[in-house]
């Protein structure tokens, strides 16, 4: 059993397991944090941004001012932003039978996968995971269609070139392999291969494993899988939160008596409390409308978005913001809110049973209902004659550099009255304004992170106890900025199995057993002998018929009768030729009676000498060996027929014929 480690991100993992003849992709994440790498793509013209200096090389011997732009004292590249996309040069990914999604965060690489390698496998995931997938990957082909850029930097990337750049640019990884976005035609042609499934059903993968997705609870149909056959067992764990959220609560039990446990996208805030970052973000919000200020949320268009809602629809009369306008801008905006509504099944208890009263399960549709929130698809069209200040906007991409929020930046960022509040944890806030400095807006950081953290994993790994956990490297020592926090990390015992981008991990693992199934008739025909108080053994001829990884014991076909014409005919397929099997032996020889046996039959010269495995019996006037031992016994006779058939007569006495 292998695995192919195929992305450096622990929260956004792309893995592929080889487990009994099949192939499988565990996620397909696609690491966007490589975009900060680039400048940001403005709505409408600005002047600051067109009017950056081009870099060049202190020696003045590098120069690329048509591609890369100088801000502040950060080198950044002027083009397309690009993707990292999983290593795809590690195996050949044609040859994946099936891909399995644990959330839509982690199948936004899906598009490359499938459309660019020759994959010709079935997708599985749940269907809010394809939907809310759908919905953020056509987000952010809009938000890069909207605004194409002319020309595409390409001299950077040369390694020669790129050795010598300035950081972060010379240290970013694999630059040669980034990709643009995908269009619209390769998200539909992708997400067409995809193949609904629902928590705890049983997909059979060419008879040799079956997969099932179970309650991950950290967001809107995000699944754990168990990968098992007869005998093995494989748990992958990704993106899973303990907390009490919309999400169904996590199924925890199903990942008992696992040989392996592959544990990813844990949270990246490990110090950070969910709980305490909505209090930070609600009381930072209300003190920046109070004094006049604006709030711009940048956040993605489904997941954390639904929450910080409900919180605030319990803030804003407490808080006396309930003239304040709240606006949430995405092309997508519409359809994330509605389909939030709609997956009751995928919801906790408490948000289910809602529906039946009927009420929506979720407090954003009253505040639609009152106008205290709007959505609208981007500022251009309805928001630009309907947006009053001061208000609280939510938008995209977290990242800064596309979407509507990079409007926002340049509008609000002069002004000291206006607040940005980060709370996706995907990106570095620091690295995301770097671009926008000089920045007179206040910045907050709110990270909200429900996933699993390192107490929680702890605790979950003892109840559940599989025999070894794989993980990202990174979880196996403490950050580098906390060196000394021992416990942001894990310690288990044996230790997890760490892995990092382009890594193949030979799991500790052997299969012992296979599944064989025996036909009625033949099962009939056995004659089963007890060897040992409630144990008895048959033996079997058979032969052994093996299909799609199913294994069945039939009955050896009789030989045909013989033509009656005196010509041979040509069989096409002869059958097996059937030998009558030996009998087999049990049972053990007893020394002592035996060599009081060998008396009564006129044999009294008879040296014991003792081994490890058992005795040997040295008959001397014969020099004749007799080694009896533990699963054999041996008859060393040289030229003395009748005596050796004797001696072999006495040995079978002791032993029972099956």
């Amino acid at each position: 059993m292998k695995l192919y480690c195929l992305s450096g991100h622990p929260t956004l993992p792309c893995n592929v397991l080889k487990f009994k003849s099949t192939t499988i992709m565990l996620d397909c994440g696609l690491d966007t944090t490589s975009v900060l790498n680039f400048l940001p793509l403005p709505l409408v013209h600005s002047p600051r941004l067109s009017t950056l200096p081009g870099w060049v090389s202190k020696d003045a011997t590098i120069n690329l001012e048509k591609e890369l732009k100088d801000c502040a004292g950060r080198v950044f590249v002027d083009s397309q932003p690009e993707f990292c996309l999983p290593e795809r040069e590690l195996l050949d990914l044609s040859t994946i039978d099936v891909i399995l999604i644990s959330n839509y965060h982690c199948m936004m690489a899906l598009p490359y996968i499938t459309e660019h390698t020759g994959f010709t496998g079935t997708v599985y995931a749940t269907e809010p995971t394809l939907q809310i997938g759908r919905l953020l990957m056509e987000e952010l082909v809009n938000f890069m269609e909207r605004v194409p850029k002319a020309q595409s930097a390409t001299c950077w990337k040369n390694k020669e070139m790129q050795r010598m750049l300035p950081a972060p640019l010379k240290d970013a990884v694999d630059v040669w392999t980034w990709k643009r976005c995908y269009s619209m035609q390769e998200v539909n042609s992708a997400l067409s291969k995809v193949q609904l499934v629902g928590y705890s059903q049983k997909v059979e993968l060419f008879g040799a494993v079956q997969v099932s997705p179970l309650s991950s609870g950290y967001s809107l149909g995000s699944s754990n899988w168990i990968i098992q056959s007869h005998h093995e067992k494989v748990s992958y764990v990704s993106g899973s939160s303990l907390l009490t959220t919309h999400p169904q609560p996590m199924d925890q039990s199903s990942l008992k008596n696992s040989d392996i446990l592959i544990l990813t996208g844990l949270t990246q805030m490990p110090t950070a409390n969910p709980d305490g970052m909505l209090g930070e973000f609600c009381s930072n919000l209300a003190m920046t409308i109070r004094a006049g200020g604006n709030v711009l949320v940048p956040c993605y268009s489904s997941g954390v978005i639904y929450d910080l809602l409900e919180c605030l629809y319990q803030f804003i009369e407490s808080a006396n913001l309930g003239t304040t306008p709240f606006y949430f801008i995405s092309p997508v905006a519409n359809s994330s809110l509605e389909f939030s509504q709609i997956f009751a099944e995928w919801l906790c208890h408490n948000k289910q049973s809602k529906v039946y009263l009927p009420e929506p399960p979720f407090p954003h549709a009253e505040l639609i209902q009152t106008n205290k929130l709007k959505h609208y698809p981007s500022i251009h069209g309805d928001f630009s004659s309907e947006f009053r200040q001061p208000c609280v906007v939510f938008t995209g991409h977290p990242s800064l550099r596309f979407g509507d929020v990079v409007h926002f930046m340049e509008l609000w960022g002069k002004s000291s009255l206006n607040t940005i509040i980060f709370t996706e944890p995907d990106f570095s806030y620091l690295d995301a304004l770097a671009p926008y400095q000089p920045l007179a807006m206040k910045c907050v950081y709110c990270p909200i992170d429900t996933r699993l953290n390192f107490h929680q994993v702890s605790k979950l790994l003892k109840e559940v106890q599989p025999l070894h956990v794989v993980c990202p490297e990174q979880y196996t020592q403490p950050p580098l900025t906390q060196s000394h926090r021992s416990d942001l990390m894990l310690e288990l015992q044996p230790p997890p199995m760490p892995y990092r981008r382009c890594s193949v991990l030979n799991l500790p693992f052997r299969r012992r057993y296979e599944r064989v199934y025996i036909l009625p008739e033949l099962a009939n025909s056995l004659v089963p002998s007890e060897i040992k108080p409630g144990i008895s053994v048959a033996t079997v001829s058979a032969v052994l018929h093996s299909k799609d990884n199913k294994h069945t014991l039939q009955s050896v076909p009789k030989p045909p009768p013989a033509p009656p014409s005196k010509k041979r005919k040509r069989v096409v397929e002869e059958p097996p030729v059937v030998l009558a099997p030996k009998p087999l032996l049990s049972g053990a020889v007893p020394l002592d009676t035996f060599l009081a046996t060998l008396q009564k039959h006129g044999i009294t010269e008879v040296k014991v000498e003792e081994t490890t495995d058992g005795h040997i019996l040295h008959l001397q006037a014969e020099d004749t060996l007799i080694q009896l031992e533990e699963d054999g016994t041996h008859i060393v006779c040289d030229n003395n027929e009748p005596l050796r058939t004797t001696l072999r007569d006495l040995v079978l006495r002791f032993l029972q014929k099956l």
